[in-house]
């Protein structure tokens, strides 16, 4: 699927009736990761895309451009993709499926990506121009059960991705808990848009689960600020350099330490996203009677708790000694991005019996201060002989 949900995107939606393409300040160092196309009433569409691709055809990086219909008649098939559309929020038949009736063919015989999207509008406390085409009514934002229900029908329905939508010019956008409810209960990729008009406003729809955020109207008015929002938004999981992967190790063995001096087998863990440590943890399956109670699933809980959701995939965890089979499992569930460790563990460590666990795009550095963390272990199974 042309939208990639393994980190975090910013999405740039262009109006084809009233988008300046030379006021935009796209470039190779600062671009979005999409470019949306369409809206409500119309435009050239073909036109405008073949404009646009012109424009950033030269460009280091490939930025797809989807189409964002509002109708049939926007359709076309000079787009890298299109956002196959059902209103689910309203109740009017034409948009929940005519529409996609009537498009069906053409896009099917154009061979373009395409996406089945739930649409589903939230009041964002301003009449859009999607209520007034379709003729239908937002859902309540203070209804959190409904928009849930919405969105796991989607899902159950088939459909690949959940755009949660407070429309064109918004006063309040999309609400935090209503992004975190609606991605702990589903797993299809989570698109926000309407009423984000700040890098903080952005950042926090990032951390309640969405993972990609579309922001239009505001470019419209302020494009200078294109750059702000995108060198703000953590487009790839932050990758450490070597001297970051050391700092954050050896907070790690401190959390081990911290192990060490209650008796448990010191094993210590910190989980990093964005340069923040989100959560640490060390070893405490006796102090506990839980041998689940592992570094790793201790500092897994505390991000899940920091950030509010299940899922870690802009993160980065660093422990002392190699994951279990166990551990391993759970970094994996997480969808944590890149593990670092300390010293191996052949006898139990994940590479031996579960090569596989992590997320496939997992990126695995090891031996950063094995010494260190090697001698630790070893100082506290000395004692115990």
């Amino acid at each position: 699927m042309i939208l990639n949900s393994e980190h975090k995107a910013l999405a740039l939606l262009l109006d084809p009736e009233k988008a300046d393409l030379n006021a935009l300040p796209i470039s190779s160092e600062v671009h979005p990761d999409y470019i949306f196309v369409g809206g409500s009433t119309g435009g050239d569409t073909t036109a405008f895309v073949r404009e646009l691709k012109s424009k950033i055809a030269n460009l280091k990086s490939k930025i797809p451009v989807i189409l964002f219909p509002g109708n049939s008649s926007q359709f076309t098939p000079e787009a890298d993709a299109i956002l196959f559309l059902s209103l689910l929020s309203g109740n009017n038949p034409e948009y929940l499926v005519n529409q996609q009736i009537k498009s069906a063919r053409a896009i099917s015989e154009s061979k373009i990506d395409f996406v089945p999207t739930a649409y589903i509008l939230i009041d964002g406390g301003v009449e859009t121009s999607t209520m007034r085409v379709t003729g239908t009514k937002p859902l309540d934002p203070a209804d959190v059960d409904t928009i849930v229900n919405t969105c796991i029908a989607a899902e159950l329905m088939g459909k690949k991705a959940i755009y949660l939508e407070a429309g064109s010019g918004a006063v309040n956008p999309v609400s935090a808990d209503i992004i975190r409810a609606v991605r702990n209960r589903t797993s299809v990729t989570l698109v926000v848009g309407g009423g984000i008009r700040t890098p903080e406003a952005m950042n926090t729809a990032y951390n309640a689960g969405a993972d990609i955020v579309v922001i239009g109207n505001h470019f419209e008015s302020h494009p200078e600020t294109l750059k702000d929002f995108c060198l703000t938004c953590p487009t790839n999981p932050i990758r450490p350099n070597s001297a970051d992967d050391e700092k954050y190790m050896r907070l790690a063995l401190a959390e081990a330490r911290k192990a060490l001096a209650v008796d448990e087998i010191p094993v210590g863990c910190v989980i990093v996203s964005q340069n923040q440590i989100i959560g640490r943890g060390h070893n405490l399956t006796e102090t506990l009677s839980d041998v689940t109670a592992h570094a790793e699933i201790q500092a897994i809980t505390a991000a899940a708790q920091t950030l509010g959701g299940k899922y870690l995939p802009d993160a980065t965890l660093y422990v002392t000694v190699e994951p279990c089979v166990m551990c391993a499992g759970a970094i994996g569930w997480a969808q944590i991005a890149r593990i670092v460790y300390g010293a191996p563990d052949p006898k139990r460590g994940f590479a031996a019996y579960a090569p596989k666990a992590f997320h496939p795009k997992a990126q695995i550095t090891s031996g950063v201060l094995e010494s260190e963390c090697r001698e630790l272990i070893q100082e506290f199974f000395k004692s115990k002989r």
